[in-house]
């Protein structure tokens, strides 16, 4: 293999000539073998997206030559195109509060830039990584800045998600509205309700949860950039200082807003906190409606049967015809994940000490993963779960009808004693409550068909208990 010779000030190592990465890539990539996991996508366009707003911003200002300017802007549009993507080899975990990541993109547009000009790579003395490429920056503004920026794109998707799960919830929502069903606390049985109610409530807590979302990303659009390594700003032109963030602004979906106070910017992760606690709360919703949907469309013939999931695949490799919900599986274990990331996310935000966090790459590992897993998540819960799911209406009445149940809206009319009293001769004959009501004669005929009817007690839940405001017909 062709090499070539890079020095830093530890010493040198011999590079693949074909490498476009450098001498500090090289010896991150050798410390830091751990997950196998490479560094995040958007974290590498959005940190090239920084490095060619400072670019521009320099030449505006004369503070880079056209030439360099011109080719480190290329250079940048590529990476940002998905180019060159073979070349970040870095492991998603390392040490250095991402200064790796910084210098392997540094490292990497100052390479083609040099191709772009006609140089060899490793000829920093034209093109220089830090010199150049990194001008009026850090790792320490330039890293949580473009990890900021690769949540809050990663948030646009996750928003469309639950945008159309909320749609498709309120569609099933109406479409079961008149679906009468069991309801049931701590998993008995205990009044009647209606299976369009119980959907239009899982629309209610999705379309909660997109609003907090939509709501928390401004925490995240406040960006230190300009800082430099500890908000101080210093070695950040007062051009460049004033003007980065516009220049990004021109390119960038969602405006950034440089903080007010740099040095509490830098050193202070809360925003990020905040967003990882609101996808939290968005995963136990969403385990919360993956545990109804399982437990409403189990059996079929000795579960509760009320719902059918589609189904999408055979669930057993020795029971013949055995389909299990494995789409409200999958979204539960996404949750437990995001969960589990949160708990990552808090520990690093808390240990990071004094004026800057180190842990940022694993911080923004774990939240990247988060707002892809939740998407991916959303997305094949509402498509192939929520859009076909069933009501099995008839099995749903039936349940109603031959329950103990109905014996609640007696209470009111009878007494607490006297419908108890009901209940517990049902059981012992193994009938109705319904039966044992009409053969008792403990209220009118009439009467007793009107709080029967289930439909009727749903629609009148608040006038039925108290006697003076039944209307009898």
């Amino acid at each position: 293999m062709i090499t070539r010779i890079e020095t830093d000030s530890l010493g040198s190592k011999a590079i693949p000539e074909a490498a476009y990465y450098g001498i500090h890539t090289k010896r991150a990539f050798e410390n830091f073998q751990i997950s196998g996991q490479r560094m995040n996508p958007l974290l590498i366009k959005n940190m090239a997206r920084i490095k060619k707003a400072a670019a521009i911003v320099h030449l505006n200002h004369n503070e880079l030559s056209e030439t360099r300017a011109e080719a480190i802007i290329q250079a940048c549009d590529e990476i940002i195109e998905g180019k060159l993507s073979d070349q970040f080899i870095l492991d998603a975990f390392q040490g250095g509060a991402g200064t790796s990541a910084n210098m392997n993109v540094n490292e990497v547009i100052a390479n083609r830039a040099l191709e772009i000009i006609g140089e060899l790579r490793g000829n920093y003395k034209i093109i220089h990584p830090n010199d150049h490429i990194n001008k009026s920056q850090s790792t320490n503004d330039v890293y949580p800045t473009a990890g900021k920026m690769a949540v809050l794109e990663e948030i646009l998707y996750l928003e469309q998600a639950l945008r159309e799960l909320e749609l498709a919830l309120g569609a099933k929502a109406k479409e079961f509205k008149n679906v009468i069903k069991v309801g049931r606390t701590q998993l008995q049985d205990a009044l009647p309700t209606d299976l369009g109610d119980s959907f239009k409530a899982y629309q209610s807590v999705i379309l909660r949860e997109l609003k907090r979302i939509k709501a928390v990303k401004k925490e995240i659009q406040i960006v230190n950039l300009g800082g430099t390594a500890i908000g101080t700003s210093v070695n950040a032109s007062k051009n460049y200082l004033k003007q980065i963030i516009p220049a990004i602004n021109q390119e960038f979906p969602i405006p950034l807003i440089q903080s007010g106070d740099l040095i509490d910017a830098t050193q202070n992760l809360d925003g990020l906190v905040q967003v990882s606690a609101h996808l939290k709360s968005l995963a136990v919703t969403l385990t919360k409606i993956s545990n109804d949907l399982r437990l409403m469309s189990s059996g079929p013939q000795a579960g509760l049967g009320e719902i059918r999931l589609p189904q999408k695949q055979v669930g057993s490799s020795i029971m013949p015809g055995k389909v299990n919900p494995v789409i409200p599986e999958v979204v539960s274990q996404i949750a437990f994940q995001v969960i589990g990331n949160d708990l990552s996310i808090t520990l690093a935000a808390e240990n990071g000490q004094l004026e800057l966090n180190a842990f940022e790459p694993v911080l923004f590992q774990n939240l990247l993963s988060s707002v892809n897993l939740l998407t991916n998540g959303i997305k094949t819960l509402t498509e192939n779960a929520i859009l076909e799911l069933k009501a099995n209406e008839a099995f749903c009445y039936e349940s109603v009808m031959t329950s103990d149940i109905m014996i609640t809206a007696l209470a009111p009319f009878i007494g607490y004693e006297k419908s108890a009293s009901l209940l517990k001769e049902a059981r012992i004959r193994q009938i109705s409550v319904r039966e044992v009501a009409y053969e008792s004669k403990v209220l009118p005929v009439k009467q007793l068909n009107q709080l029967l009817n289930p439909a009727y007690f749903i629609a009148n839940q608040a006038e039925v208990d108290s006697v003076e405001s039944l209307v009898y017909v």
